[in-house]
């Protein structure tokens, strides 16, 4: 399962997101085995537009992902940091490499 969660910061609040982002990356390297990809990129057009690109082994990583602490922690900070509602989509894979 593919999560891609689309992020506009309120101008001045980059940093700030990429802080809280970078916490919960930590979380999830340290506490998710089952999430196989969590990474974020920031736009190279628009400085204040992110892309948290996310790849969990089954539904139950993605339910243990979403449930944790830490992923309330993140959203009670990205309420404040966020020009609008995040975009997420959720995808299945169809072929590849990785």
């Amino acid at each position: 399962m593919t999560v891609v969660a689309k992020l506009k910061v309120k101008a001045g609040q980059e940093d700030a997101l990429i802080a809280g982002m970078r916490k919960m990356i930590a979380h999830v390297k340290a506490n998710e085995p089952n999430t196989r990809t969590y990474v974020l990129y920031r736009s190279s057009k628009d400085p204040s537009q992110f892309l948290v690109y996310e790849v969990y082994a089954d539904q139950a990583a993605f339910a243990a992902h979403s449930g944790s602490d830490a992923m309330r922690e993140f959203f009670t900070l990205a309420g404040t940091l966020l020009d609008g509602r995040a975009e997420i989509e959720m995808y299945e894979e169809v072929d590849g490499k990785h």
